[in-house]
């Protein structure tokens, strides 16, 4: 596998995805602990279960997705309509993706659902 198609190679050179990401990072770390795991697809981070999953779309898809996709887990759904796509992935747990444009989409309603998904990976 060559580093072109690692995840952080592709951030090198999406400049607005790495500055979404290092935005999540900051919000995560001033919850608290996180162990942060980089693979060639996302960036997971993690207390005992995952906290978030942080991953582009253009990576696949090109310019046509999103710069960043942040994906949390909730034991409820969620009703708000910014969500992308929500799914249940097994009965009482719920899969939101919330599509990143630009900083000012991670404003007080995104990181009150993170500090939600933080509290739930306990």
């Amino acid at each position: 596998m060559s580093d072109s198609s690692t995840f952080m190679a592709y951030l090198d050179a999406h400049p607005r995805s790495a500055e979404l990401l290092d935005l999540l990072r900051q919000v995560i770390r001033e919850l608290g602990p996180a162990e942060e795991t980089i693979s060639k697809s996302q960036v997971a981070f993690q207390r005992t279960r995952d906290v978030a999953l942080v991953w582009a779309p253009g990576q696949y898809l090109g310019e046509r997705g999103a710069p960043l996709v942040l994906t949390l887990g909730f034991p409820e759904q969620d009703p708000s309509p910014r969500w992308k796509e929500i799914v249940e992935p097994r009965r009482g747990w719920f899969v939101h993706h919330l599509e990143l444009h630009a900083a000012d989409d991670i404003d007080d309603q995104v990181k009150t659902w993170i500090r939600r998904a933080y509290d739930h990976a306990a």
